[in-house]
């Protein structure tokens, strides 16, 4: 069982910045994907980026492409989200979660297995 607590999410105004934090439970090389997913009120939840641990391989949506970066810092257990520009869209609680090695869709979040309660992140215009 793999525990992740999302930190790092608060209140800024747009063009700020936010660093999200994911701490796992367990050694997160082991967890072939980590990613960040997104849910607004009243919208589904949308995956934001996603990293392949073992290789690094990124993944983004277009609308945070440029602006997000997802990484992950395996001594700590922890993967990250740095958010820049950051824009009233991104407002919305974000979760990180982490799945197995046979995910095909790193950003559709269905394969995913394990989540974090999610952290609020709220820009303001």
């Amino acid at each position: 069982q793999v525990q992740l607590v999302e930190s790092g999410g608060g209140s800024v105004q747009a063009g700020g910045s936010l660093r999200l934090s994911c701490a796992a439970s367990t050694d997160i090389g082991s967890s072939a994907y980590m990613g960040w997913f997104r849910q607004a009120p009243g919208k589904e939840r949308e995956g934001v980026a996603a990293i392949r641990t073992g290789t690094g391989i990124t993944y983004y949506i277009n609308s945070v492409q440029g602006r997000f970066t997802i990484s992950q810092d395996n001594a700590k257990n922890t993967a990250y989200l740095q958010m820049n520009s950051l824009k009233p869209e991104d407002t919305a609680m974000y979760y990180c979660a982490a799945g197995p090695l046979w995910i095909q869709y790193p950003l559709a979040g269905g394969e995913y297995k394990y989540w974090g309660q999610g952290t609020q992140v709220t820009v303001s215009s």
